[in-house]
């Protein structure tokens, strides 16, 4: 699959694994396509919705702003997820795991638009622990992208960097990741990320 990399917000892999979801649906005409961009736009930035898009399996988000205060709004950059992942949480996290977004950019060009946000592993924006406190590292990295091409539609999700966050001090934490990171590295965050791609684009 090639990259719908218009905005220029999906790392290079260097290290580590690597994981990519991706949906796409051909309209019959451009203005078509670009109402289905739109909404397909308003569901990725609206994070908070996420787990229901997703389906029951899925991971719960919510979208807090730097401070990790809840926001019922659309993402942007400073803002952190709040992720629950099915199983125990990250002790660290206080019971979730936690990324930054770093950046949120969309473009608009002769037949292409295309927005992205990048998120990173995180420390908890609720307490003064400075340790990240997701399952991956703080080099791993997802960015998640609606793009629209003439008629064409595509929803994406680049992983990249992939490795568990070892760094952590708290023990159990240091278990957990090993264990979560390991299946998110091979294919649990794939079946959550296709659901989600999937209902991104859904007319």
């Amino acid at each position: 699959m090639e990259e719908k990399n218009y905005t220029g917000l999906i790392p290079a892999n260097t290290e580590g694994k690597e994981l990519t979801a991706e949906a796409t649906v051909t309209l019959s005409s451009a203005t078509e396509a670009a109402t289905l961009y739109k909404t397909a736009r308003e569901r990725l930035l609206y994070v908070h919705n996420w787990g229901n898009l997703a389906g029951a399996l899925s991971a719960d988000f919510q979208l807090t702003d730097e401070s990790g205060k809840e926001a019922d709004r659309l993402a942007k950059k400073g803002d952190h997820f709040r992720v629950d992942v099915p199983g125990p949480g990250s002790r660290a996290g206080g019971g979730y795991d936690w990324a930054r977004v770093e950046e949120v950019k969309e473009v608009n060009q002769a037949g292409v638009d295309s927005i992205a946000i990048l998120v990173r592993p995180a420390a908890n924006p609720q307490t003064d622990n400075p340790n990240v406190a997701h399952f991956f590292s703080e080099k791993s990295t997802s960015t998640f992208v609606v793009t629209r091409e003439g008629n064409i539609v595509t929803a994406s999700v680049y992983d990249r960097n992939i490795e568990a966050n070892e760094e952590t001090k708290e023990p159990l934490d240091k278990l957990r990741n090993a264990v979560v990171g390991l299946g998110g590295k091979h294919g649990i965050a794939k079946l959550q990320w296709q659901s989600l791609v999937e209902a991104f684009i859904k007319k």
